[in-house]
């Protein structure tokens, strides 16, 4: 999306066994990225707003549809006639973890 960005994540396990805080994955993200951007886009200015919209999926059949918006996201945007066709869209999975 031009705009804005869609994760839906999993957080990993830490070493003393606590899930990595949302608040820490997204630093990291954020951090990153900007710093990044403006090298690869020539942009200057700000590159994300200082809130984001979370929630914690707490069922398979919300995850389903959290996952499907996500996937017609840029279709609906015009952007894509099929979310496989569109070209930011990236997924991963971790199998047993």
């Amino acid at each position: 999306m031009p705009d804005h960005v869609h994760c839906l994540m999993k957080p990993l396990y830490m070493n003393n066994g606590e899930c990595w805080p949302l608040s820490r994955i997204m630093h990291s993200i954020k951090s990153y990225s900007a710093k990044q951007i403006p090298s690869v886009m020539n942009h200057i200015g700000t590159i994300w707003q200082s809130e984001r919209y979370d929630r914690i999926i707490r069922s398979q059949q919300e995850f389903e549809n959290v996952y499907k918006y996500i996937l017609q996201n840029p279709v609906k945007a015009g952007l894509s006639q099929h979310s496989t066709s569109y070209p930011f869209l990236w997924q991963a999975t971790l199998s047993g973890r």
